[in-house]
């Protein structure tokens, strides 16, 4: 028989085999469109612009175009709806979330001196959620080709088999553990049980029907700290720099759950019920600055030119897992007949070793055009290498950084957006266009929104009114490797955001 090794919650550290991949570096990568209600239903088109919040995270510059002292503080409704179809068979869920979405000031200092060409400085301080990681997919469908199997069978082969009897799970390599798991929950058995056996098989026949759910649900959030000082130089030239401090917290939950209708009794098919848990926690600190300029040739025209650098993490994952299995006969010295279960749970808690990553660097050129008081227009092009995107130490990554590089590429994003003003009434709109980070266009789609909202202003205070909508399609797979089989997400976002802005 089998031993199924329980032991109390525990840490450990695994070395060499880790379980991040290029879907983890595109979660930290990307950002998403939030900040204050005016920013949002201008389509994030600030690059030109400046004087709002948000705009210091497309150009630092920006901070000195405000014309006195401001606090401004943003919550968000965000409702984000996952449509799943896997292998024809189509799924919906919600989400649905609120947020305290940006909170800031700005200082504006009046330069005394007439004799100096520096006439104005500022300095601000201001809190984002850069991405709001809430989110929920639910998946269903029938394979009939891939089972759950393959996944521990792509791990197990080359495992030796003494490795899952010799040693304590927490001592197991990552590869190892995803082996013994496999093992003891029946799913996978060794051609022969020498020590030295590096082959498996599996016990789920093939040729069956596979029906398969996979449920995620997540929570969290990648805010940013923006310190920003910017100056103004002859009343043609904005600079500014930004030192950005960045906070990750994200949990997801995750169950895998498969049937299939193999013959009972039959060779191989010993296991026809199988449920998979994964528990991941990450968390961690990053830093990334960003430098801008402002240039305004005309009383009517602006023009700006921003550079924001890569973001360098530290992060950590911990992991827990749990298999669940049943069929006839899993315990080889019982009756074949008898139906029973099998619960594989070490109840561990994988630490693994702190990691880097790297993410893409960022410019944006903008172009703005003001008709005096009564409204503007706006366009901001970024460009964004997704292929620069790194997990360091690089010796302990070679082929996630590999599959990043031969994978992604340089993403543009068009972003424009227009006010017109009715005495104190602003009426805003916006557009966004973003390319998809993979070279083949396919994994992950191009990203399309549109928004509206509108202002009031009171005098000593503002209050912003915003409502966007954004669409993207993308491939989700369950997981990384053996059982890659792909569930097609469209994935809508709806987000309103209300902003109060105070004057000091």
């Amino acid at each position: 028989m089998k031993k199924i090794f329980a032991i109390a919650i525990a840490t450990l550290a695994v070395s060499t085999i880790q379980a991040q991949d290029i879907n983890d570096a595109l979660r930290y990568g990307q950002t998403d469109l939030n900040g204050t209600a005016r920013f949002r239903a201008m389509g994030g088109a600030f690059g030109a612009l400046g004087g709002d919040f948000s705009s210091l995270n497309v150009n630092p510059a920006g901070s000195v175009i405000f014309a006195n002292n401001q606090v401004g503080l943003t919550l968000s409704n965000f409702n984000i709806k996952n449509n799943s179809n896997y292998f024809g068979n189509k799924t919906s869920e919600n989400d649905n979330s609120f947020d305290l979405n940006q909170a800031g000031a700005v200082f504006i200092f009046e330069n005394g001196s007439a004799k100096s060409d520096w006439k104005k400085f500022s300095i601000a301080i201001n809190y984002e959620n850069a991405r709001n990681l809430d989110n929920s997919i639910f998946s269903s469908g029938v394979n009939r080709q891939n089972s759950i199997d393959n996944y521990f069978l792509s791990y197990a082969n080359g495992v030796p088999f003494g490795n899952l009897n010799s040693f304590n799970y927490e001592d197991l390599f990552f590869n190892e553990q995803q082996a013994y798991l496999g093992y003891n929950s029946y799913i996978i058995d060794p051609l022969n049980t020498t020590n030295n056996n590096i082959e498996y098989y599996t016990n789920i026949a093939d040729g069956g029907n596979y029906y398969q759910e996979n449920s995620i649900e997540s929570v969290g959030y990648n805010g940013k700290l923006t310190f920003n000082a910017a100056t103004e130089y002859k009343d043609k030239f904005a600079f500014g720099i930004n030192l950005n401090s960045h906070f990750i917290d994200y949990r997801q939950s995750s169950s895998f759950f498969e049937a299939n209708d193999n013959p009972k009794y039959a060779v191989g098919s010993t296991v026809d019920r199988v449920r998979f848990n994964n528990q991941l926690y990450t968390y961690g600190t990053g830093f990334s600055f960003n430098i801008g300029t402002i240039f305004k040739p005309t009383k009517e025209v602006r023009l700006g030119l921003a550079y924001e650098s890569p973001t360098w993490y530290r992060l950590n994952d911990e992991l827990s897992q749990q298999v669940i299995t049943s069929g006839y006969g899993l315990d080889p010295a019982q009756d074949n007949t008898l139906y029973s279960t099998q619960i594989t749970d070490p109840n561990v808690i994988m630490i693994f070793q702190p990691y880097k990553l790297q993410t893409p660097g960022k410019w944006t050129g903008s172009f703005a055009y003001i008709f005096g008081k009564k409204g503007l227009i706006s366009l901001d092009y970024s460009m964004k290498d997704y292929s620069n995107m790194e997990y360091r130490p690089q010796n302990d990554f070679p082929n996630e950084n590999r599959t990043m590089r031969n994978l992604l590429t340089t993403s543009s994003e068009v972003r424009v957006g227009t006010e017109y003003k009715i005495k104190k009434l602003s009426l805003r709109g916006g557009y966004r266009w973003e390319q998809s980070p993979y070279k083949d266009g396919n994994a992950i789609g191009d990203l399309t929104g549109y928004s509206g909202g509108l202002g009031y202003n009171f005098g000593s205070t503002k209050v912003d009114l915003a409502y966007a909508h954004a669409k993207r399609n993308y491939n989700l797979q369950f997981f990384s490797q053996g059982l890659v089989d792909p569930a097609r997400i469209e994935n809508i976002t709806d987000n309103v955001t209300l902003t109060v802005i105070f004057e000091l």
